[in-house]
């Protein structure tokens, strides 16, 4: 993946860039009344579980589940999932949720050396 065109500015390679955060809530309806009027970022609903949001830059999405302290957890992207795992493996990161699928790619969860946790995705 490459970022801006030359007329945006140089080129910059997009593999592992910050694409995502996701937030646990406990009512994905109050969470969307509140950042829709706060921020006034649009959503998308993947069914009563999930949604999606946008700050017209970065998108998220809110799930349902006991919000966690430390804040949102930040998705990185990636073309190769599994070399991207060898890679986190590698340097002295921890698998903690393997390679699953969700609606519109895969993705695992994994812990840097310092306990922050993240994940990667990819398109499927």
């Amino acid at each position: 993946m490459l970022g801006p065109s030359p007329s945006q500015g140089p080129a910059v390679d997009t593999q592992h860039r910050i694409d995502y955060l996701e937030f646990a809530v406990t009512s994905i309806a109050a969470a969307k009344a509140f950042y829709g009027q706060a921020f006034a970022w649009t959503f998308q609903d993947y069914g009563p579980d999930y949604c999606e949001f946008r700050d017209g830059r970065l998108s998220g999405g809110f799930f349902h589940g006991t919000p966690q302290p430390g804040g949102a957890l930040v998705v990185l992207a990636s073309d190769d999932l599994a070399q991207s795992q060898a890679r986190i493996e590698a340097a002295g990161g921890r698998i903690t949720r393997p390679v699953f699928a969700f609606p519109g790619g895969r993705r695992f969860h994994f812990t840097d050396p310092h306990g922050y946790a993240l994940a990667v995705w990819s398109k499927d």
